[in-house]
This record gives structure tokens, sequence and C-alpha cells, in this order.
């Protein structure tokens, strides 16, 4: 990895425009398994967003991975594995389903560091997001490159809750639900349908689960146990890997600012946490 030339992509920038769709936004609802469902004018609940903005490489250029090829807006980092690292959220204003939406991006930096597995790339991306010309969402995303499989285990040390649960609810997410969340956000990394590649390539015992569908799933119950309330921002951290067909236990904790949440794996070790501040 040379870290001198990937430094010239930091800086760079692009801007894109979509629609907030309420197609999309339905499809959400029902991937969920809501009886209700969004209307033109209702403001996306928070973590929504990541149905937009979707890389839209030709079939024909697309990487390996599924992934479009690196180089263009993000660098060419030669680490061949790609995994979502976390987001620090934040929420000025609301984003109306069916309004159109402008997404600014820019490459705040690059980084190496040595990890369990190897050296490690970590590139942060901020994405501002406009709606009639008002700033209504600031979000900084992390993405992790990480280096072959080795055949070792893949997961870091696992570390369980600091605090206690105030609630608690456990979901299963099947390839069914991994399924839709991909066709919903136009994802085509084969980590979250092609078990061949998944075991034989990038060496997990199973589907990952989508990093952003766990963040959804996490800010989703901090919205039904306070539906009253408005996030003011949002700071997920993805600890551990998720797959498909095992349990996986959203629980949350109120503090004085707003809500701590966080998911279990099976063995009961902390996957993700989402940390919301309330308006």
């Amino acid at each position: 990895m040379n870290d001198v030339n990937l430094q010239d992509w930091v800086g760079r920038t692009e801007q894109n425009t979509e629609l907030v769709s309420l197609r999309q936004s339905v499809g959400m609802s029902a991937m969920l398994d809501y009886e209700l469902t969004p209307q033109a004018g209702d403001p996306l609940p928070p973590g929504w967003h990541w149905m937009f903005f979707p890389e839209m490489a030709r079939h024909s250029v697309l990487s390996p991975d599924g992934h479009a090829p690196r180089g263009d807006f993000l660098p060419p980092v030669e680490l061949p594995r790609r995994m979502w690292g976390g987001n620090r959220l934040r929420f000025f204003g609301p984003i109306p389903i069916g309004q159109e939406l402008r997404r600014e991006s820019e490459i705040l930096s690059i980084r190496s560091k040595e990890g369990r597995s190897g050296k490690l790339a970590l590139v942060t991306i901020r994405h501002s997001y406009f709606e009639h010309e008002a700033l209504a969402m600031e979000e900084e995303h992390d993405i992790v490159y990480r280096p072959a499989a080795n055949g070792e285990n893949q997961s870091p040390p696992g570390q369980v809750p600091t605090s206690p649960a105030d609630w608690s609810k456990e979901v299963v997410p099947d390839a069914v639900l991994l399924f839709r969340y991909s066709a919903l956000t136009f994802n085509g990394h084969r980590i979250h349908y092609d078990m061949p590649y998944v075991r034989d390539v990038e060496g997990y015992p199973g589907l990952v689960v989508h990093g952003p569908l766990t963040a959804t799933l996490l800010m989703e119950s901090a919205r039904e146990r306070y539906p009253e309330e408005l996030f003011e921002t949002a700071v997920v951290r993805a600890h551990r890997p998720l797959f498909a067909g095992n349990k996986l236990v959203v629980q949350g904790s109120q503090i004085e600012s707003g809500v701590q949440m966080w998911a279990l794996d099976p063995e009961g070790f902390v996957a993700m946490t989402v940390d919301i501040v309330f308006k």
C-alpha cells in the first residue's frame, strides 16, 4: 500500500442528487415488518438515508467482491476486503420523503494501521445532505479495508455490555432480510448473499449482516421506545460481524442526554453500539 499516492485522494469531492423515493421508503417499512406505510412528505427516519446514493457502477466493471472499482472517488487501496466501520451522524432538519436530496462528499482522511489480521486502511468520508439548499444532515463514514482471509477466526476479542439494559428484543436476521436490504440499497457486496464466496474467499462462517442494517435496527428500537424524541446525533461503532440465521439481541439503556443502544451476538458479545443524543 502506497500511502504517499493514497494521500492524493484526501480532499477529493463529489456531488450527487437523488429523489428520496416513496417506493423505497415503503419497501423499508415492509422489510422492517411495519403495518403502517410512509407517506409522501413524511420525514425520513434516521438511518433510512442509507438506501440512497449507492455506487452506480456498470456491471461489467464491478470488482470481484461486487463493489464498484476503486480509484475514482474512493482511493485505490490494494487491500482486498472492505468492511463498514461506523458513522457519526448529526441531524439538523427533516428529510421529507418524495423530495430531492443533494449529497456533497469529501474524503477527509486515509490512514494505515496494524490490526490483528495485519495491515488495515481506514478511509473516512464526510457526507453533507441538503434539502432545498438547507443542510439537513451531516455524516462521517469510516470504511475499513483488510487483508485477504487467512483461515483464522475473523472476529476481534469479544466485549460484554458495560451497563445493564432497560429493554431488550431478539431478532433473527435471515437470508431473505439481507437480500431485501441489499435490494433496497442497491448493494452488490457478495458477503451478504453469496455463501460459497463468503466461506471460501472471505473466510466467514455465514452470510454477513450489513453494518447499516444492524445500525438501522438499533435506531428503530430507540424510535419505538421514544416515539416523540428527535435525534440530534448518533454515533455508530461496529465491533464484531453478525451472521444471517443467528440470534441478534437488540438492547438499550436510557441516559441523561438520550439512549445507548447495542447489538449482542449469540455469544453475548457486543457487535455494534449506537449512542444517540436527543434534541
